[in-house]
């Protein structure tokens, strides 16, 4: 009895600390598929871009994965605006941003997977860091430091972004810019602008969350896929552009997920997973905070 108690409690902490890692995957796809309604299908490869940026700074100067990716944060934004700007000018601007722009993402997902390759191999690598391996306990909860560093930092990136969004001016245009454009060029704002400055920041997201993925687990360039799933139904579930919502969804997708793994099997874990998504859908089409 002793014994399964224990394991119901570490497997609490363990899917509350993989839901916090989820949430920094998703954050970047709540802002620009919630708010934008932009179906960024490529945002896993920016996530992985973000993995080897960090690898290649940990293995050649040493340095923190995490400190990285917080330094190369404004390269990302910048990345973003721009892969914003092509996409508008060639997609959004003449009307043709549904199948065509999602064609344009996937071309996206696809050359980035293939020039990681072409650079780095298929090999899995991975970084060191001295909260790498050790775990804090607690009684008789574990908490693994390669994941307790990542949820941490997540949360603080999700506070910092919530905060941004609700109590800034440039936070409420990106708000607003998915409610009513023509209300923002009556204020005289660029409703452009706005997507372009939420687009970068929703890139600049999936860096951190490249270097969170490459503490927890050695990566290799294809394995962004595994998350395309995740990160939109977090993102539905959720309810479209509410972050306090996709924080919610991502705790309990990875509860579910760390249970159906420590008493199941992790080869059931998706499937339950969604099916979860599934009924809570059919119960709450509009997701768990949605409007």
């Amino acid at each position: 009895m002793s014994i399964s108690y224990d394991l119901w409690i570490n497997a609490v902490i363990a899917g509350m600390l993989l839901g916090g890692f989820y949430a920094a995957v998703t954050s970047g796809i709540s802002i620009s598929f919630g708010i934008l309604d932009i179906v960024n299908i490529a945002h896993p490869a920016f996530i992985i871009l973000g993995s080897y940026i960090a690898y290649i700074v940990n293995t050649r100067l040493g340095y923190d994965p995490i400190l990285t990716s917080i330094v190369v944060l404004p390269a990302f934004y910048v990345l973003g605006a721009a892969v914003y700007q092509v996409y508008y000018v060639s997609f959004e601007k003449r009307g043709q941003e549904a199948l065509r722009g999602l064609a344009f993402f996937f071309g996206l997902l696809f050359i980035t997977e293939v020039a990681l390759i072409l650079v780095f191999g298929v090999d899995y690598r991975y970084v060191e860091a001295p909260y790498i391996g050790p775990s804090l306990h607690l009684g008789i909860a574990d908490f693994p430091l390669r994941m307790l560093i990542p949820c941490l930092f997540s949360l603080a990136m999700f506070s910092a972004l919530q905060i941004f969004l609700s109590r800034t001016f440039m936070g409420r245009a990106i708000m607003a810019v998915a409610q009513d454009q023509e209300a923002l060029r009556l204020m005289a704002i660029d409703p452009v602008r706005i997507k372009r400055v939420a687009f970068g920041i929703s890139i600049a997201t999936a860096s951190m969350a490249g270097a969170f993925l490459i503490i927890i687990q050695p990566v290799e360039p294809s394995i962004g896929r595994e998350y395309i799933g995740r990160v939109f139904a977090i993102c539905v579930l959720g309810g479209m552009g509410s972050l306090p919502g996709t924080l919610i969804a991502a705790m309990l997708l990875g509860i579910v997920e760390s249970f159906t793994s420590t008493f199941y099997g992790p080869s059931w874990a998706p499937a339950v997973a969604f099916g979860f998504l599934l009924l809570t859908l059919a119960f709450r089409p509009s997701g768990i905070l949605g409007r």
